[in-house]
């Protein structure tokens, strides 16, 4: 899939085509039979669904699916490589119409994809150890992360002496997963049991430490710290 292929307006997708994304295209302007083909799509046995599950948010669409890979999700998508997809749905991401099938889209680009909602099964779990070393060697935070149009909060694991506006550096990893995580559009939170938002960081355009009880901005306390270094020194 060629990049910025999905960042084009929904009003060109039925008539735009390409060599590598004509039939995708082609999948959306059948819109008036989606209803059919979802009920075709409904009747396949679980057996069949291979993969891992993406729910992916562009700067025009959400696509839902199934992606062919093996392990975690975000280690797939920060190789920055195209990943092949399949039983594929997508639909305006302004809500303006329903969700089609999109039986051409046969790859993805993850530098299309601004956010990744991801669940149990695209975040494995860790082990005893595993989980031990993140506690010892990282940090956690809780931001709330500007990626327009959306904004994520939630909590991100640095490592010591990291602060969360280094996520606004370039690096080599092109997500970040953000846990405990909720996801808006203006005022409308996207997803449902969401666990973990996987944002790309090349979208990333402000960093705030927040309270996430109240999903604002800490509020210095009155007087000075008795010393050393308190929160208030890192907000």
């Amino acid at each position: 899939m060629p990049l910025n292929f999905l960042r084009r307006k929904k009003s060109e997708a039925p008539t735009k085509k390409s060599s590598s994304s004509g039939a995708a295209a082609g999948g959306a302007a059948g819109a008036a039979s989606a209803a059919g083909a979802a009920t075709t799509a409904a009747r396949t046995p679980v057996a069949s669904r291979t993969g891992v599950a993406f729910d992916g948010l562009t700067e025009e669409w959400r696509l839902v699916g199934r992606m062919n890979i093996d392990g975690r999700l975000l280690d797939s998508l920060n190789k920055r490589e195209a990943i092949e997809i399949h039983d594929v749905q997508w639909a305006p991401l302004d809500g303006s119409g329903p969700f089609a099938p999109a039986p051409g889209l046969k790859s993805v680009d993850p530098y299309d994809l601004i956010i990744v909602l991801a669940g149990e099964d695209t975040m494995p779990e860790l082990s005893e150890e595993e989980k031990a070393a993140h506690r010892v060697h990282k940090v956690s935070y809780d931001v709330a992360l500007e990626a327009p149009p959306f904004r994520v909060l939630g909590t991100v694991l640095m490592h010591p002496g990291s602060e969360p506006d280094r996520l606004l550096d370039r690096a080599t990893e092109m997500f970040v997963a953000v846990t405990d995580a909720q996801a808006f559009l203006g005022d409308q939170e996207i997803g449902e049991n969401v666990e973990t938002v996987l944002l790309n960081r090349f979208y990333l355009r402000g960093v705030e430490q927040i309270d996430k009880r109240t999903g604002l901005k800490h509020q210095k306390l009155p007087g000075a710290p008795l010393g050393g270094i308190s929160w208030q020194d890192r907000s």
